[in-house]
């Protein structure tokens, strides 16, 4: 068996871990990552993780990513993949053949940023495409460690949050996952402390109101966001970047070099 460590630091030469950072909306996973980024700078005199570009798959004005980057002074990248898939004509789903090797035509032009810059890890501080691209850390609002009897993880997906509460979940943690193939089936890193789901309402009766569920939804997503993502997405690239996250043959996470198969806890 080998654990490799996602980034070992006694081998980059001093540096520290180089960072690009993917985002479609808002950037407040972003713009946490980099707050952590200046605290540590400021408390130890340099942080182990540098951002060192913003990419975004929008152009449309909807992205906060401009503007983030040079709030920090780093250089920004976008490539509309709306656009990129019309003037083609191509399918945009990845689970269509023709739609994943568009995918993987369109990851090419970051993949090329990637190289260029010299890139160890991809944050994905809610970045909203499938990619095809390697060595990525996403964040996702469910507890990836609850798997079914088939040991299929259950809450995966965009409507996480809301699939969770219907289920008659009583807490929502975040989890952080070292990204593969699929769709959250990735290396299971981090997982946030708990938030309670407040409803007094049995799952069953929820979606006899479906405006009310959905502003319930929206409202638990971004308590979640705020107790979690803001959380360990952050602590979770420090850890890679110090050399305590790692890997084996297996896809078995490793800290410290002891397993955690149900994602590391504070």
């Amino acid at each position: 068996m080998t654990i490799t460590p996602i980034f070992d630091p006694a081998n980059s030469g001093g540096r520290p871990m180089r960072v690009a950072a993917f985002m479609s909306g808002s950037g407040t996973n972003i713009m946490k990552l980099l707050e952590h980024q200046k605290a540590l700078a400021s408390s130890e005199g340099s942080s182990p993780f540098e951002v060192i570009f913003i990419f975004s798959d929008r152009s449309d004005g909807m992205c906060s990513g401009e503007k983030i980057a040079l709030d920090n002074g780093i250089p920004y990248f976008s490539y509309d993949i709306r656009a990129f898939h019309q003037q083609r004509s191509l399918k945009r789903s990845c689970l269509a053949p023709e739609g994943l090797e568009a995918r993987r035509q369109y990851d090419a032009i970051a993949k090329r940023l990637i190289e260029a810059f010299e890139i160890d890890v991809i944050a994905l501080g809610g970045y909203m495409s499938y990619i095809t691209l390697n060595r990525c850390v996403n964040v996702h609002p469910a507890d990836l460690s609850i798997v079914s009897a088939e040991g299929r993880r259950v809450y995966v997906g965009d409507n996480a949050v809301r699939d969770a509460i219907l289920a008659g979940e009583k807490t929502l943690r975040a989890s952080i996952l070292w990204t593969d193939d699929g769709v959250d089936t990735g290396p299971l890193l981090m997982v946030s402390e708990p938030i309670p789901v407040e409803t007094s309402q049995a799952p069953e009766t929820l979606l006899q109101d479906r405006d009310r569920f959905q502003a319930m939804v929206d409202e638990h997503q971004g308590r979640l966001k705020e107790a979690g993502d803001w959380k360990i997405f952050p602590k979770t690239i420090e850890m890679i970047a110090r050399g305590r996250f790692a890997i084996d043959e297996y896809g078995r996470v490793y800290v410290d070099g002891m397993d955690v198969p149900y994602g590391y806890r504070e």
